[in-house]
C-alpha cells in the first residue's frame, strides 16, 4: 500500500482517500470490508481468478480495460502529470522533458502515456520504478528530471512536501482520464457493481465524496456519473 493519497500504510494502519472512499460505500451496502495488500502486478490476476471481489486500489479506465473489467464510477481525475524538484526552474511545461530522464511507476496507464508523449516528442528516456515513493526519492536525489503520475497523486506529493518538489507550470498533458475500481465481468459482479456505483452517486450528491477529496488532495474535482467509454 504505497500510492499516496489513495492507499498508505501508516505505523501499520491502512488508511487513504480510498479506504475512506469504500468505507463510505461499504456503510451504504451494509458490508463489513476486508482489506488485502496485494502488489499492483497481482491485483487484476487476482480478481480474474476469484481471490477478492473488486479491486479498490485506483485503475485507470481505458478502452482495453473496459473489454476486460466491469468499473465502477470514477472515484478521482487520473490525468496523467508532471512533477520535478522544487530547486529546477527550467521545466515548465510538458514538453520541455524532451531530451529528459523521468521515472514512472511501471505497468501504469500512465507510464504508456508517458512513453506515447515521449516517442511525440522525439525521445524522453523513461524510467520505470516498482513503486511511486521509489521515483519520488530518486527525483529528491537529483537522479531523475521528472516524474510523471496522476494528477491527484502528484497534488497530494506537492501538498506535503513543497520544499522538496514542485509541479510544472502547466502539469498535465494527453487526454482526461478517471480512476476507478474494477470487479470482473461476469453476471454475480453485475449487481455488486451496481450497488457500488449507486452509493458513489449518493456519496456524490450528499457532499461526502467532496469531503474525501478536500481532506486528501486540498481540492474538489466534480466527477462523470457515468463510467467513461473511451
Amino acid at each position: 500500500m504505497h500510492y499516496a493519497p489513495f492507499d498508505m500504510l501508516t505505523n501499520g494502519t491502512y488508511e487513504g482517500m480510498t479506504k475512506d472512499l469504500f468505507d463510505g460505500v461499504a456503510k451504504e451496502l451494509g458490508a463489513e470490508p476486508v482489506y488485502q495488500d496485494i502488489p499492483w502486478t497481482a491485483e487484476l490476476p487476482g480478481l480474474e481468478v476469484k481471490k477478492f471481489d473488486i479491486v479498490i486500489a485506483p485503475v485507470t479506465i481505458t478502452p482495453e480495460r473496459l473489454e476486460r473489467y466491469a468499473f465502477s464510477l470514477p472515484i478521482a481525475d487520473a490525468t496523467v502529470a508532471l512533477v520535478h524538484a522544487a530547486s529546477n526552474t527550467e521545466l515548465k511545461k510538458p514538453e520541455d522533458i524532451k531530451g529528459k530522464t523521468v521515472g514512472v511507476q511501471q505497468g501504469t496507464a500512465q507510464f504508456k502515456q508517458l512513453q506515447a508523449f515521449g516517442e511525440s516528442l522525439g525521445g524522453v528516456n523513461v524510467k520505470e520504478y516498482g513503486t511511486t515513493d521509489e521515483a519520488y526519492a530518486d527525483l529528491a536525489a537529483g537522479r531523475l528530471d521528472a516524474v510523471a503520475g496522476s494528477l491527484p497523486n502528484l497534488t497530494y506529493l506537492v501538498k506535503t512536501r513543497p520544499e522538496t518538489f514542485a509541479m510544472f507550470d502547466k502539469p498535465t498533458f494527453g487526454n482526461p482520464t478517471y480512476f476507478a475500481w474494477v470487479a470482473r465481468k461476469d453476471a454475480d459482479s453485475a449487481s455488486f457493481i451496481k450497488a457500488v456505483n449507486d452509493a458513489i452517486l449518493k456519496m456524490t450528491d450528499d457532499g461526502r465524496i467532496k469531503t474525501i477529496q478536500e481532506k486528501w488532495l486540498g481540492t474538489y474535482t466534480e466527477l462523470p456519473r457515468e463510467v467513461p467509454t473511451k
